[in-house]
């Protein structure tokens, strides 16, 4: 990891890694080194009877009223995704104490949910924060996404307006797809099938297990009635009927962080690709203003930025960009 001191060099993609699809393929396929870790595991009880896990990272000589971070994976991912290890252990070698959320039915916490999870559960992430907020009373709290958690974050920071929930004073998104209609444009064009194919893959495996936990879902009742075999076919089928929208589009417009983003008085970090192959960077025109900052690259992909050891050490730039933002916040209130 960069020293806090030292400024990060601009992007600048490994040759071996050159354009966003590429990109993209390394970060899953590489995870690179994975920190060990003792995480304290706990539960957060929603209003609707499911419930979401946590992973508690908390650094020696943290105190009460020291900086906390909640992270929030993406689709298909859990606390046990190689980014949200990896940066979690980064930033708890800052000290800043780093929670890691699963969303229903991921992860560890796969058994303590009926519902499935999706792009605008910003309520989830509403409850994470109000438990993480009771056992770090007083801490300063940056809100974390990654993809798909990354709409929830942001989306999260424009509803609560001048109102976050206790502590929440940042936001950081990192590939977030704040317009869900065009990112699911994207990747149901041919050259992201692969994409399309395996994230709908993951869901309905995702829904099966969650059933063999807790026993049958309404999730799992309508993949098996219609076998979706596509981000929107799951999202049309799966995720309005049972989550109350109308259809995909509402879905999509109701969901989507752009249409409130503007309302956001939390501080807001955003890093984003203009070679992402999911994200079209188009979607991210006009969103910076005072408190809304928007960094854009060439050439990292969708949640990749590996780059060469000359520029980061560990070559994940991304990690390096996300800690040096939380970092640059006060440690303190």
């Amino acid at each position: 990891m960069m020293p806090a001191t030292h400024p990060l060099p601009e992007f600048r993609p490994h040759p071996l890694l050159p354009g966003g699809q590429l990109q993209t393929l390394a970060a899953a396929l590489l995870p690179g080194p994975l920190p060990s870790e003792s995480a304290d595991r706990f539960t957060v009880a929603l209003d609707d009877g499911d419930g979401l896990m946590l992973h508690d990272i908390r650094p020696l000589g943290w105190r009460t009223g020291d900086r906390a971070a909640v992270l929030i994976h993406g689709l298909g991912g859990s606390a046990a995704s190689p980014y949200m290890r990896r940066i979690a252990g980064k930033l708890a070698a800052c000290g800043v104490r780093a929670f890691r959320m699963e969303m229903r039915g991921c992860g560890a916490g796969a058994g303590l949910a009926r519902l499935p999870y999706h792009s605008g559960r910003s309520g989830d992430a509403a409850a994470a924060l109000h438990a993480v907020a009771h056992r770090c009373p007083g801490s300063p709290i940056t809100l974390i996404g990654f993809s798909l958690g990354g709409n929830v974050a942001l989306k999260l920071a424009g509803e609560c307006g001048g109102s976050p929930p206790a502590g929440l004073d940042s936001a950081v998104a990192v590939s977030p797809p704040i317009d869900l209609a065009a990112c699911s444009r994207a990747i149901a064009r041919s050259v992201n099938r692969l994409y399309d194919l395996n994230f709908a893959r993951w869901l309905r495996r995702q829904v099966r297990d969650q059933a063999k936990l807790v026993g049958p879902t309404p999730a799992d009742t309508f993949v098996r009635r219609h076998r979706p075999a596509t981000l929107f076919e799951f999202d049309s089928h799966v995720i309005a009927p049972i989550c109350g929208f109308a259809d995909a589009d509402d879905y999509y417009a109701r969901s989507s962080a752009a249409r409130v983003l503007a309302s956001a008085r939390v501080e807001v970090r955003m890093l984003a690709d203009r070679r992402d192959p999911m994200v079209p960077s188009r979607i991210f025109g006009g969103v910076e203003r005072p408190g809304v900052s928007l960094t854009l690259t060439r050439g990292g992909g969708h949640l990749g930025w590996i780059t060469t050891a000359a520029r980061v050490p560990d070559r994940r730039w991304m990690d390096a960009w996300v800690v040096r933002q939380v970092t640059s916040l006060p440690a303190r209130t």
